[in-house]
């Protein structure tokens, strides 16, 4: 089987930039990639002699960074996410067959996006205006390199233009949640374990120009960014920009001032590590009858605003692995059992806030074994709450300055979803 393995595991495209790694030495990639699966210890690095393998998989492939210097890991990783972002964007499909029916247009890609083992132009808006693929042949644009690889705004192309200027911004927050469940006789009381929540500012561009954008948000945010009052402030942790944001203005009065790459972009993100209130709150109830039935209770509650709504709520609960003859009754949505996965997932479409839901389910344990011996799996929330925002972040303002003085429509929407949301029990 190693032998077999080692045999449908080939290079299929490789790039030397500098010439001081052998390229044989992939062969040794290989090998010791199947003596760690075969440990099951996989490790990010590898290494054979001086000769230092980083890697990661994608679908069917895995792409490879050799290096024979101390390297920084972690600027390597970053350049292969975003060779496979790149080639995905190119390709649609990042896997084996893409790659051999495009090789020339890979290996053109592999020139521009590192120069002697320096990353260089990894922006794919920007690599589409000279590297063009139309079915399996590449064709080079015949115009000079444009000016977007050289001049300092190499993220947005000169004489974009627009019938119609606008720009939509979404702010997005993701939950992630634990609670923890104690059960005391049947009943489950919860406390929130660990909690946080991690946003994102994205935009659409569709402006004329080379624009100026300026975006302001709400002193919630940004007295606790100035360092000022901090009674009434969220802290953001782990804030990352896009290149395009100006940090000087940034750094000396918040201001996030930048031009815009074309179409859609993430301008930036955050973590705040905060304690949560669960948006719903659940409730589960379990009563086991001898081994020959289980009884479930789950009660759902919005924790948020009444005059919001939470949309396509789905909560997972899991049921032993041999339940079966499901009998269900809802107050709202519908119930249905999903025994390959051992489920049952309650499907709410609407959740009004200040709601209380209830969903019974029913079983037959036609097995004697010893449940209790059996761990069981979280329940989970899915669900999405429009035009709110947990951390109360707003856009307070977004002004568009273009040097042609148009007038273009700021467009603001607001997102909260869950994330990791989890309710974990002792039993």
């Amino acid at each position: 089987n190693s032998a077999s393995a080692q045999r449908h595991r080939r290079v299929l495209i490789c790039r030397n930039y500098k010439g001081d790694v052998d390229m044989s030495e992939i062969d040794h990639f290989f090998t010791l990639l199947m003596q760690q699966e075969e440990e099951g210890l996989l490790c990010p690095v590898m290494s054979h002699g001086n000769v230092h393998f980083l890697w990661i998989k994608h679908s069917n492939l895995y792409l490879v960074a050799t290096t024979n210097k101390n390297s920084n890991a972690s600027l390597v990783y970053s350049f292969l996410y975003k060779l496979v972002e790149v080639f995905t964007e190119y390709f649609k499909e990042l896997e084996e067959e893409s790659i051999q029916d495009n090789f020339v247009v890979v290996y053109e890609l592999l020139d521009e996006l590192m120069d002697f083992g320096f990353p260089q132009t990894t922006d794919s808006k920007i690599l589409q205006e000279y590297i063009t693929q139309q079915g399996n042949k590449l064709e080079v644009a015949k115009t000079k390199v444009p000016t977007t690889v050289t001049n300092a705004v190499s993220w947005r192309s000169e004489g974009i233009r627009y019938k119609k200027n606008e720009v939509f911004i979404d702010v997005i927050e993701s939950i992630n949640v634990l609670v923890m469940c104690v059960c005391v006789c049947v009943n489950a009381n919860g406390s929130v374990m660990s909690s946080d929540i991690v946003g994102s500012i994205k935009l659409k561009t569709m402006l004329s120009g080379m624009p100026e954008l300026r975006l302001g948000l709400n002193d919630r945010m940004l007295f606790a960014l100035t360092g000022r009052d901090k009674g009434k402030t969220v802290t953001m942790e782990d804030v990352k920009f896009h290149q395009c944001v100006r940090l000087s203005r940034f750094e000396s009065d918040r201001t996030i001032s930048f031009i815009p790459p074309d179409g859609e972009s993430e301008l930036m993100s955050y973590r705040i590590n905060t304690h949560v209130k669960p948006l719903i709150w659940i409730e589960s109830v379990i009563e086991k009858f001898s081994h020959s039935r289980v009884e479930i209770m789950v009660k759902a509650k919005g924790q948020f605003k009444k005059q919001s709504v939470a949309n396509n709520v789905e909560i997972r609960v899991p049921v032993p692995s041999d339940a079966d003859s499901p009998k269900f009754k809802t107050s709202t949505g519908h119930a249905k059992y999903v025994p390959e996965k051992n489920l049952v997932v309650w499907s709410i479409k609407s959740f009004p806030g200040g709601k209380e839901l209830l969903m019974r389910a029913h079983f037959c344990l036609p097995s004697v074994e010893n449940h209790e011996t059996e761990g069981r799996p979280p329940i989970t929330v899915k669900f999405e709450i429009p035009y709110f925002t947990v951390s109360g972040i707003q856009v307070r303002y977004m002004k568009i300055i273009e040097k042609s003085g148009y007038q273009a429509l700021p467009w603001v929407r607001y997102i909260t979803q869950s994330g990791d949301y989890q309710l974990r029990t002792n039993t």
